[in-house]
């Protein structure tokens, strides 16, 4: 019986996972088997965080939003109510970039929300 080389296939599968931890430091660049390791804990890691990424994107708009919100004397949570009221529908993100570029836009906002809140 003739022995089976690992020969090319096993190379390129070995070549593939080793180039994907290119950058890795220590054995993690170097030994396939620790390689292989960190390769498939990073493919974790990055489809947990393109879920988290977006996670993070809300809350720092929401934080955004809540600061300018107070600077027109109102909470957040009252904003969204009030601007929900009103009939208004703009965004997080939206809402966020008009905090920080355009006060004077969100004011007005802000003030749609507060006669909504009023009535």
């Amino acid at each position: 019986m003739a022995r089976v080389k690992g020969g090319t296939v096993t190379r390129k599968r070995r070549k593939r996972i080793l180039k994907l931890a290119k950058g890795y430091y220590g054995s993690k660049h170097a030994l396939f088997k620790v390689a292989k390791q960190q390769v498939w804990k990073s493919g974790q890691y990055a489809y947990r965080d393109r879920k988290q990424k977006k996670r993070d994107f809300r809350k720092l708009w929401i934080s955004r939003i809540n600061a300018a919100a107070r600077m027109n004397d109102l909470s957040y949570s009252r904003l969204m109510h009030g601007l929900k009221l009103a009939g208004i529908e703009v965004n997080r993100k939206m809402l966020s970039e008009l905090a920080i570029s355009d006060q004077q836009a969100f004011s007005q906002l802000a003030d749609q929300a507060k006669t909504a809140l009023n009535k």
